[in-house]
């Protein structure tokens, strides 16, 4: 069938702009469709014309060539491989079916039922080809943006346009307003917004400055930017995207294993029912040939599991492409029934339930020291280190407006702290740091060691800021939790999900986020083989789990798990490629939306299942005890497979 053939095509032939196009086009816009619908409109009334009686049928000698020639010109590949499939003792080949049923038709002299037969089954695959192109219509968009040649930047200054293919990493791309980015790469002149949604599925334009990176397949807004070149065409985060997901439409989910295994089973058992249906009243009992034949040939008809084969793999097809469009790339088919059946979600804390970044929460000062002066002081001393929690004491003295002040003679303490003379301060000398550093050149009152270890319950890191004199402040910061965080949490609670912290941090902090978030299982200050090990535990206890990380210390935990979620992938080939799920754009409410999605997709599979099963078996009684007729076999066979796409497509408008 078409989707065998769909499941095989290579990235480049998607690219071709023809296929994009008719798929956004629609099927009104498909001239085979339109072909086969003006078809089955004509074989409709020469049935119709059939029922009425012989006086209204075409001649015989005219209608066997007239419908001969309209079989082969709308089915041909179809018989084609059917007489393949017969050649190689293929009996699970549904083509197989479809021939033996046309050649049967013919042998009886009804060569409208031959030829409703055909078309019917010729629209069938249509419809079965559009409803998996649509439901990759997301990776075509994201296939289509992509520009094909980029402007850079030559050594003499001057711009020049080279396809991506020559373009090297170290290249300096110009990048104009309303231009689609061409190349990852790094900022290194200019500002403007740069819409990510390809990649991020993310609404909202993000700021781009001096060293921020930027992807292929997003949308500069509005500013100027020069930009070096990161990464080379094939290995963009975009071409990654793209060929994991691709991956992903071969990796088959389990029910569609199960099913493609059944139907083998199935298709030739049921050529077999109809052999004997034939047979045993003919050669045992002595009926006519005929009327048993025809009624072998409907059974044929009747039992072409169409629209159970593609029950499946439109709905799996379908809720990637969902997915896909909000910025969580799925692995796999299976990977989908996975989520819609987990148990319990095990968190790591840091860059999943927090930004990663570390946040000034306090700032207390001592004796006549201000709480100004000893942030813009501080902030002083730090604007020379590039530690992180040196970076957010800076950005809070930004963000208060404090006029930071001027320092020299700086001096970093590896792993403990710094030294540096302020210009403003009358004491000009400070240290900050750590309390044991400071303790190295102070005695620290009773009071300031009280306050750090209040702070440390609270799961804050403290600084301690001293000058010649005295110590005059301590400044707290912690990690900043996520704003959804709590909602995602409490989204998963609402769908029976367990939640687990699993974090390498230590076990202050680690309550303390899980008692903001809503998490009462903690399990702390872990490595990443004692992550793999709690992850093998809820496996046992709970069964199919999740495990949601930052893709690389937790790629042992990620790897084990039933469905591993690497959070704010984006530009990490490491994550990508460890994880069975990469959320893109680092938005932790994805997660409850995927486990909806995965079991809404789950239910579709039920529903067209059994839809499919149902409709076989009420039209084999019905053929058995001699009622229907191979048209009506062929208009129920299409009908429940119509009905079957149109269930499965609806999964790329869940919300």
């Amino acid at each position: 069938m078409k989707s065998k053939n769909l499941k095989n095509t290579k990235i480049e032939n998607i690219n071709d702009p023809v296929k994009i196009e008719r798929v956004k086009s629609g099927l009104w816009q498909d001239h085979k469709f339109l072909w086969l619908i003006a078809s089955v409109a004509l074989v409709a009334v020469f049935e119709f014309l059939s029922l009425l009686g012989e006086d209204y049928m075409l001649r015989r000698d005219f209608a066997l060539p007239f419908f001969a020639v309209l079989i082969l010109a709308v089915g041909w590949r179809t018989l084609w491989n059917g007489l393949k499939a017969s050649a190689k003792l293929n009996f699970r080949s549904i083509n197989l079916l479809m021939t033996i049923a046309v050649v049967g038709a013919f042998y009886l002299g009804e060569y409208e039922e031959a030829a409703v037969v055909i078309v019917l089954f010729s629209l069938g695959e249509r419809l079965e080809s559009f409803g998996i192109q649509t439901s990759k219509s997301a990776l075509q968009a994201l296939v289509d943006r992509t520009p094909k040649t980029a402007k850079i930047k030559n050594t003499n200054g001057q711009e020049s346009e080279l396809p991506l293919e020559k373009i090297k990493v170290g290249d300096v791309l110009i990048i104009k307003p309303s231009d689609m980015i061409a190349l990852d790469a790094e900022v290194l002149t200019g500002a403007s917004s740069v819409d990510e949604s390809t990649i991020t599925g993310e609404p909202l334009p993000k700021d781009k400055h001096k060293g921020d990176a930027i992807f292929a397949g997003t949308l500069n807004m509005q500013g100027y930017l020069e930009a070096e070149v990161t990464k080379t065409a094939k290995d963009t985060t975009l071409a990654k995207i793209i060929e994991t997901t691709f991956a992903a439409t071969k990796t088959k989910a389990e029910t569609q294993k199960f099913i493609e295994t059944f139907a083998g089973y199935y298709t030739p058992s049921i050529i077999v029912i109809a052999a004997l249906l034939v047979l045993i009243p003919t050669l045992v009992f002595g009926a006519a040939f005929d009327p048993w034949f025809e009624q072998a040939i409907t059974i044929l008809v009747i039992a072409c599991p169409c629209a159970l084969v593609i029950s499946t793999p439109i709905s799996i097809y379908a809720a990637i492409g969902n997915a896909s469009a909000k910025g969580a790339l799925v692995k796999g088919g299976k990977y989908i029934e996975a989520i819609g059946r987990i148990k319990v979600v095990a968190m790591d804390k840091t860059r999943t339930l927090t930004y990663g970044k570390p946040k000034v929460t306090d700032v207390i000062a001592f004796g006549e020291t201000t709480r100004e002066h000893l942030l813009a002081c501080a902030a002083g001393i730090e604007t020379y280190s590039e530690h992180p929690l040196a970076q957010a004491i800076v950005q809070a003295a930004n963000e208060e407006r404090i006029e930071i002040h001027a320092v020299e003679n700086f001096q970093a303490v590896m792993g403990k702290g710094a030294k540096a003379d302020c210009v403003v301060c009358y004491d000009s000398h400070h240290c900050i740091g750590k309390l044991p550093f400071i303790t190295e050149e102070h005695n620290v009152q009773d009071e300031i060691v009280r306050k750090v270890q209040e702070l440390q319950k609270q799961g804050k890191t403290s600084i301690v800021i001293s000058s010649n004199k005295t110590v005059e402040g301590v400044i707290a910061l912690t990690d900043e939790i996520k704003i959804e965080s709590k909602q995602a949490v409490a989204e998963l609670r609402e769908l029976d999900v367990e939640i687990v912290m699993i974090t390498g941090d230590n076990h202050a902090p680690a309550m303390l986020v899980a008692k903001e978030v809503g998490i009462t299982e903690v399990k702390a200050e872990m490595l990443p083989e004692d992550k793999a090990d709690a992850i093998r535990e809820l496996l046992q206890k709970y069964g199919a789990t999740a495990m949601v990380g930052d893709g690389v210390n937790d790629a042992p935990a990620l790897a084990l798990s039933s469905v591993g979620i690497a959070m704010g992938a984006a530009g990490s080939d490491t994550a990508i490629e460890a994880a069975s799920i990469a959320i893109l754009n680092d938005r932790l409410e994805l997660i409850p939306y995927l486990v909806r999605l995965g079991r809404r997709a789950i239910s579709t599979i039920k529903i067209n299942t059994a839809a499919a099963i149902a409709t076989k078996l009420v039209f084999i009684v019905l053929a058995i005890l001699g009622v229907s007729s191979l048209a009506m076999a062929i208009f129920a066979d299409v009908g429940v497979t119509v009905l079957v796409i149109l269930n499965s497509l609806r999964l790329l408008k869940f919300k």
